[in-house]
């Protein structure tokens, strides 16, 4: 009986410690699969993520490449390919992460839009370099008519030059002028109070580049006080892009030669004692002048 209770209990405890085995085995088999269970599903996570990060990416690079994009065709289809980017990444953000065949689907279509992308990049480079090409030959344009704008001002200003010179050389010139106060008898008056007349003379110097013909000359008597000696305010010839009043005027026939020219003034009018000065018009030019003073 005893050897019987003996061995009953040696079976009872064997019994007891494989328990205590398969326990622990189960327990690291459990603990174990928990583990990889834990991995995978950080794995589809990171998975998940990674993929998001490339959408986004994607979805930058297309706003990248519309900013100075001037070609409204290829413009229209980057939006059009951007949104479907971003409708699939709307999506993806949906999906669970331990969702397989969605992300794996979602995957493929990635690789699908990278070859698109690849596409577009090709097409804007090459539109680039066409541009850049165009900008330079736009930039030798620019610059060849600059260049012709310079050298047809430098022509212009050269040919300017020219006729002013020219018309320089053409220039009337009034030299030898002398005025004589008289009476009307023509003796020389050195009273103020018994001058009857001015006698203005001159002569129109040689002048052979001068173009021939009829010339008008008008002569100015400016008095004391600079105002103009006139019969009448009508009496006015063109000047510096205005009119002024003229006191004595006369035509002569110039043919280059020497012209000498008299002119007489009348005095009607009180004279005040002072400094005169006579100037002399012709072709718009004043071509000569003299001062002279009468005495009381």
């Amino acid at each position: 009986m005893e050897t019987e209770s003996k061995s009953n209990t040696k079976l009872l405890i064997g019994i007891i410690v494989v328990l205590i085995i398969g326990m622990a085995v189960a327990g690291y088999f459990i603990f174990h699969q928990k583990t990889q269970l834990d991995e995978m599903q950080e794995e589809s996570l990171l998975t998940k993520q990674q993929l998001e990060d490339e959408y986004e990416s994607m979805t930058m690079q297309y706003e990248g490449f519309k900013i100075n994009l001037k070609n409204d065709s290829l413009l229209h289809q980057l939006n059009n390919e951007q949104a479907k980017v971003q409708r699939l990444l709307d999506e993806l953000k949906t999906v669970k992460a331990d969702n397989k065949a969605e992300i794996s689907r979602l995957n493929n279509e990635l690789a699908s839009l990278r070859k698109i992308l690849k596409s577009y990049i090709a097409q804007i480079d090459s539109l680039n370099r066409a541009n850049a090409q165009l900008r330079q030959e736009n930039k030798e344009i620019t610059d060849k008519y600059q260049a012709t704008n310079r050298t047809l001002n430098e022509v212009s200003q050269q040919k300017n030059n020219l006729t002013e010179k020219v018309t320089l050389a053409a220039k009337l010139d009034a030299t030898g002028i002398s005025v004589s106060a008289t009476n009307k008898k023509g003796k020389v008056q050195k009273k103020i109070d018994k001058v009857e007349q001015l006698i203005v003379n001159f002569t129109i110097t040689k002048n052979i580049t001068a173009e021939p013909g009829e010339r008008t000359i008008y002569v100015r008597i400016m008095k004391p006080d600079d105002d103009v000696l006139v019969k009448s305010r009508t009496n006015v010839f063109p000047f510096e892009n205005g009119e002024i009043n003229y006191s004595m005027r006369k035509i002569i026939e110039y043919g280059g030669e020497e012209v000498p020219v008299t002119m007489y003034w009348n005095v009607e009018e009180y004279l005040m004692p002072g400094t005169y000065r006579i100037d002399i018009f012709a072709d718009g030019s004043r071509i000569g002048s003299k001062s002279f003073s009468m005495d009381k």
